[in-house]
């Protein structure tokens, strides 16, 4: 029901609209009727009337000041006025103020329903689009962090302009000011085979949480899942800001409190720190490239794609979006990117060069692009063989798809030089890490930490690597090299047991002896008197 109110200094006209009209019928509630505009202003904003019928003269305030006071109190109240032959000045007025509608008197029943049934129409109609428009406010509101998901995963996947990006980022609340980025990718490593499909959802739902729950004590940050089921994470920060290190320790967090509270383990992929949000694929791309060498150096770890290549960005010298994902599918060694890459140019040749001979100065460029990047990372010598000329190669082809081949051959033996490249680098820090734990045994200060900051690499990318070098964690290899050298004095000098164990790095005798014997089966005094004995039988 719709509420209506009278307004006219005359009872009998009140009283005579009041009887003939079944409300009810028709939608409506007589809630009152006035005899002037004052009475009828001061009810009207107690009872919110959807309609007022009103005269035009009255005492006190007439029924254009009426109308004007109700358009700017209540904005939506409808008024129909009633007039006279004699009073068609007013009328004209009354529709300068937005009447809705005016009645001549005297007034006929069937003429006031007519009216009010057209006002009836127009009140379920605008009842139906607020209606319409809170439901869905409703549903944009329940659908806002889909959207946003949605949105973030476009951002780093497709090519979105940045005036596009940052209208977006201020309706989603993002708050990624820049200007350096830097891309995680979380991965559940396995959930076990006998896992049903609802409690894997639910165990990716709950890895989602935890990243979420990590990242937001950054404040410059954001969390979404990608279709692939990752937990993807943007970092940001200024160009002083050690966003890179950040980056690491918040991965390391949420390994670690994966693998403690959900019972499962994870990997996660760092990305090539980048500069501003046009370069933001790259950044997840190469997040998610750090991801596939779990294949490799095992899984439950931080895996960081500038442990395998240094802290470059993209080469300089690349030209157009597809060459510049082909450099970085060769660098991240990701194969199935450099053969869609090489597709894509090629089509593009084919598409938009009229002769091979310009096809040929494009791949030219391409060329130098790709030794470039082989040139930063050490291994550039040897793709082509000995006396051949990268350059003029080209011309041994004829044809485009000829080239194609050729440039994913290239790319395939780019990437295993590349991969041997840093496996010779690992091998070398790996070398380096050795030499500099034999030298600083002694400091009671030597860590995983310090080591890893000498060669430059993460704590678990030069923990895998160490492992699989030498046979043992760092903490083994050092208390081994530390035992071994106690052992030294113990059989050739007569220190003490706690001045060795100052000696080789152990600040507690207590901690030392318990090493010590866990080590050689023997307390270092039972070592000495072995000792001992043996070269007094010798």
């Amino acid at each position: 029901m719709y509420k209506i109110m009278l307004v006219d200094d005359e009872a009998e006209v009140r009283e005579g609209i009041r009887n003939r009209i079944a409300w009810q019928e028709h939608g409506y509630d007589c809630v009152g009727d006035y005899e002037n505009g004052m009475d009828a202003l001061e009810a009207a904003e107690l009872l919110k009337p959807d309609v007022v019928l009103t005269d035009i003269n009255m005492p006190f305030m007439d029924g254009l000041e009426l109308t004007r006071q109700l358009a700017e109190r209540l904005p939506w109240t409808k008024v129909v006025i009633l007039t006279g032959y004699d009073d068609f000045d007013y009328a004209q007025r009354a529709v300068k103020l937005s009447v809705k509608d005016f009645i001549l008197k005297p007034i006929t029943r069937e003429e006031l329903i007519g009216v009010l049934d057209s006002i009836k129409g127009e009140l379920d109609e605008e009842k139906d689009r607020r209606e319409n428009l809170v439901r869905l406010e409703r549903q944009l509101r329940e659908s806002l962090p889909v959207l946003k998901e949605r949105f973030l995963e476009r951002m780093v996947g497709t090519s979105i302009g940045l005036g596009e990006m940052a209208q977006r980022m201020a309706y989603f609340g993002l708050n990624l000011p820049g200007p350096a980025y830097v891309v995680l990718a979380a991965d559940a490593d396995h959930f076990g085979e006998a896992a049903p499909d609802a409690d894997r959802e639910l165990l990716r739902f709950a890895l989602h949480n935890i990243v979420q729950e990590i990242a937001a004590r950054e404040a410059e940050s954001a969390v979404f899942r990608s279709r692939e089921e990752k937990a993807v994470c943007i970092l940001s920060g200024g160009a002083d800001d050690r966003l890179f290190d950040r980056a690491q320790a918040l991965a390391e967090e949420i390994r670690r409190s994966v693998e403690t509270y959900l019972r499962f383990t994870v990997t996660v992929g760092i990305g090539l720190p980048v500069s501003g949000l046009a370069d933001i694929r790259q950044a997840y791309r190469s997040a998610v490239a750090a991801l596939d060498y779990r294949v490799l150096l095992g899984t439950n770890r931080v895996i960081s794609i500038t442990d395998l290549e240094g802290r470059r960005g993209l080469s300089a010298d690349t030209t157009g979006d597809w060459e510049r994902r082909l450099v970085i599918g060769v660098k991240t060694g990701s194969a199935e990117e450099t053969e869609q890459a090489a597709a894509a140019i090629v089509s593009q040749l084919k598409t938009a060069a009229p002769s091979i001979e310009q096809a040929y100065v494009r791949i030219q460029k391409l060329i130098v692009s790709l030794l470039n990047a082989l040139e930063e990372s050490g291994a550039g010598a040897g793709l082509f063989g000995d006396g051949v000329n990268p350059i003029t190669e080209v011309y041994r082809f004829k044809t485009l798809d000829e080239i194609e081949l050729w440039l994913k051959e290239l790319c395939g033996e780019s990437i295993r030089m590349l991969a041997e490249k840093r496996s010779d680098m690992a091998r070398g820090f790996m070398v380096k890490a050795e030499a500099y734990i034999r030298d600083n045994f002694a400091d009671p200060g030597l860590s995983l930490k310090t080591v890893c900051e000498i060669v430059h690499m993460s704590n678990s990318y030069f923990s895998a690597m160490f492992k699989a070098r030498t046979g043992k964690t760092f903490v083994e290899y050092l208390t081994w090299h530390r035992v071994e050298k106690a052992k030294e004095l113990l059989a050739a000098t007569d220190l003490k047991s706690y001045e060795i164990a100052a000696e080789v790095g152990y600040a507690d005798p207590h901690y030392f002896s318990v090493l010590f014997k866990k080590a050689t089966g023997d307390t270092p005094t039972e070592y000495r008197n072995r000792a001992a004995g043996r070269e007094r039988a010798t």
